[in-house]
């Protein structure tokens, strides 16, 4: 397991539509997972401890997003081949068990960790309202940073750069 650092965030892309599958059984899109003021892409997985050591606190900032009206979604990308523990059927039982606030969906093909460029777990996108990226940085700076871009639209503050294990590629 390599420690990961997301480069320097390159503000004001455009957010790319996916067409995910759910751990609830639906699919997910960029139109049904937004809230009205933005929409949190978060690559995340079961097995990464810096995913493990920051699930209640990014549960509990998705939470209090919501009450913002700014939608989160999970994306693991994982080679669930190579890493059993992101199976789809492993990501169902820790939604469940974690109760998450939020759409768990899995990238099989790795095609939308691609698009993105996510490089670690946890990966944080935030989007504003027109789906403009505002923010690519920490969980400990994240649920001030997206209340300011529904507010704003904008980030002030520093962002630092997001840390975890690396995605695991298909070979």
């Amino acid at each position: 397991m390599a420690l990961m650092e997301t480069p320097p965030a390159e503000l004001g892309w455009q957010a790319v539509d996916f067409n995910l599958p759910g751990v609830d059984g639906k699919n997910y899109s960029l139109a049904n997972a937004r809230g009205e003021n933005g929409l949190l892409v978060m690559f995340i997985c079961n097995h990464c401890p810096y995913v493990q050591r920051t699930l209640d606190k990014i549960i509990e900032t998705a939470a209090e997003l919501k009450k913002h009206d700014i939608g989160t979604i999970g994306i693991s990308a994982n080679d669930v081949v190579a890493y059993p523990e992101d199976n789809f059927e492993n990501m169902k039982k820790l939604a469940a068990a974690k109760k998450f606030p939020f759409p768990y969906v899995i990238d099989e093909t790795q095609v939308t960790a691609k698009t993105y460029d996510a490089v670690c777990t946890p990966d944080f996108f935030g989007f504003d309202k027109n789906m403009k990226l505002q923010y690519r940085g920490r969980v400990d700076e994240l649920l001030a940073a997206m209340i300011e871009v529904a507010k704003t639209g904008k980030v002030s503050a520093k962002q630092y750069n997001s840390m975890g294990c690396n995605i695991k590629w298909a070979a």
